[in-house]
């Protein structure tokens, strides 16, 4: 979608419009840690820098989500500095398909394939996440209803399911956007890092990515991605 349209935003941030011209809905969010997992390191979980933008979707959505629209976002600024820490979290190598979690036809025996593995996660991180609201197709209302009705969710601390920051051990809090600065002397490459994901006509997932960059404590995101041949075993 064009996003010709901008808008001046807290302390001389410059986003796109949508093609309506409306500017993105904001949202701040922060926890005590976070792991947004770098898909190429299968041995050990390691952090990207900053939240990816499919975790910031998983924490719009968890706010909010109406199968009639969709969440795009378009920046993440990064509000706290990046600290480190290790720990060795516990996994299982035996995960149950979406279908028979829903059906409990299959029980996982998590002791019998339990797989330790260390973590670099980030510690006391907080951003602030900025998308657009774009209505489906067969959506009978206007994107500015979805809108008022996040913004109204985020005012009040509403949730349909608790967000976390990458793993579900790490809780996120929300709140309206305030006037914390974001970090502007910090300027980062974060390598390729994933931007979305869609489905082609089989069904099939495929994967878009994109060069990472956080440039005065902004990590922009494009409006498209583009495909490649990576690995996915990380969570994002």
């Amino acid at each position: 979608m064009t996003t010709s349209h901008t808008q001046p935003a807290a302390a001389g941030l410059v986003l796109p419009r949508d093609s309506h011209g409306h500017p993105p809905v904001v949202v701040q969010v922060a926890g005590e840690a976070a792991l947004f997992s770098r898909p190429e390191l299968k041995v050990e979980r390691v952090s990207y820098p900053v939240m990816t933008p499919t975790a910031a979707v998983g924490v719009l959505e968890a706010i909010f989500w109406k199968p009639e629209m969709r969440f795009q976002v378009v920046a993440i600024e990064v509000l706290r500095p990046i600290r480190q820490f290790s720990v060795r979290r516990n996994e299982t190598t035996d995960v149950a398909a979406l279908a028979d979690a829903i059906r409990g036809g299959r029980r996982v025996d998590t002791a019998a394939h339990r797989d330790q593995r260390n973590a670099v996660c980030l510690r006391d991180v907080a951003y602030r996440i900025h998308a657009h609201i774009h209505v489906k197709p067969h959506s009978g209302r206007p994107p500015a209803a979805y809108r008022d009705q996040f913004r109204r969710r985020v005012s009040r601390g509403a949730c349909f399911q608790q967000p976390f920051l990458g793993a579900r051990e790490f809780s996120a809090d929300f709140s309206d956007p305030d006037d914390t600065p974001r970090l502007t002397d910090l300027n980062q490459e974060a390598g390729i890092m994933l931007h979305s994901i869609h489905r082609d006509p089989a069904g099939k997932p495929r994967m878009h990515w994109f060069a990472a960059s956080i440039k005065q404590g902004v990590l922009a995101v494009p409006d498209n991605g583009m495909e490649l041949a990576l690995p996915t075993g990380g969570e994002a």
